[in-house]
């Protein structure tokens, strides 16, 4: 695979993972958050596991010490960061919940610096601050900005989503077993989400029921393909570009939310939209297209 076809994955996980904002919503309604994200990510290690399996037995090396140890806080990013989203989703306005999960963006260069001393280049803290501003026209209502519990909470998955995104760039450098990845940060989300939402939430049986086509479309297409696909690409993309990428996921969900639920898309919208793919373009083919006028 080559870094074309990596930031390719990366666009199509953005899609997916636009429109699972809309099930994810969804399933809050008939279900407890935390016990959503436990159950969600049980279908997501169930789908994933034979392959694990198979890249796990054809392994001549075992994993150094170091990738467990990463491989470890990969699974609790995860968790910490969807229980965090999840929760937040309850009482966070789509204004700010769709701005303030972009935040990440921002982040992930700050979080790969300081685990690996990467230079952060100048041109990708420019695209980082664009999509932001993309972001925020994006989302912007006009309501009154004030800020709730879950826009908090929100805030607080951002620095868990920047940390796990440069922790799988970390990992797959050196340990290269993408499907060993993904399963054991499924199974690290559902073995300590599920207890504990059900511990917390009155959950029940037919709730759980009416959220099963949330749970199958976050579980299998948005768990168990786009976070598969993201990992192997990120073997070809440096974390701060792919979170760039990922980023159109905002995009997505606007034009999800239209199509399905009939919202609008405002002018204002529509530039943010703009602004965020132009961030994208700045970061990722603006320094190709540069590279080969040179050749």
């Amino acid at each position: 695979m080559n870094r074309l076809q990596a930031d390719i994955l990366l666009f199509f996980t953005a899609i997916i993972w636009g429109t699972a904002f809309i099930a994810q919503k969804i399933g809050n309604e008939s279900m407890g958050p935390i016990t959503f994200v436990g159950l969600r990510f049980l279908l997501s290690a169930l789908m994933v596991l034979p392959l694990a399996v198979w890249e796990f037995r054809k392994s001549t090396a075992p994993l150094a010490r170091r990738n467990i140890v990463i491989l470890i806080a990969i699974g609790l990013c995860l968790f910490v960061g969807n229980c965090l989203q999840q929760v937040a989703m309850v009482t966070a306005s789509a204004t700010h919940g769709g701005f303030l999960t972009a935040l990440y963006v921002v982040l992930v260069p700050f979080t790969t610096w300081i685990l690996t001393r990467e230079r952060i280049r100048p041109l990708v803290l420019v695209a980082c601050l664009v999509s932001i501003t993309g972001a925020y026209l994006l989302t912007y209502r006009g309501d009154d900005g004030a800020w709730h519990s879950g826009d908090i909470l929100l805030v607080g998955s951002d620095f868990f989503w920047a940390l796990w995104i440069t922790l799988i760039g970390m990992f797959m450098k050196s340990g290269k077993r993408p499907y060993f990845l993904a399963f054991t940060q499924f199974a690290i989300t559902f073995a300590l989400a599920t207890p504990l939402g059900f511990a917390l939430e009155p959950n029940t049986l037919k709730g759980i029921q009416t959220a099963l086509p949330a749970l199958l479309f976050t579980g299998l297409i948005s768990g168990g393909l786009a976070f598969t696909l993201q990992i192997f690409a990120q073997r070809h993309t440096p974390p701060a570009e792919a979170a760039l990428i990922m980023s159109l996921e905002s995009v997505f969900a606007s034009i999800a939310g239209a199509i399905l639920l009939g919202e609008r898309l405002t002018t204002l919208a529509l530039t943010g939209c703009a602004l965020i793919l132009a961030g994208v373009i700045v970061a990722e083919v603006l320094p190709a297209a540069l590279r080969k006028q040179k050749l």
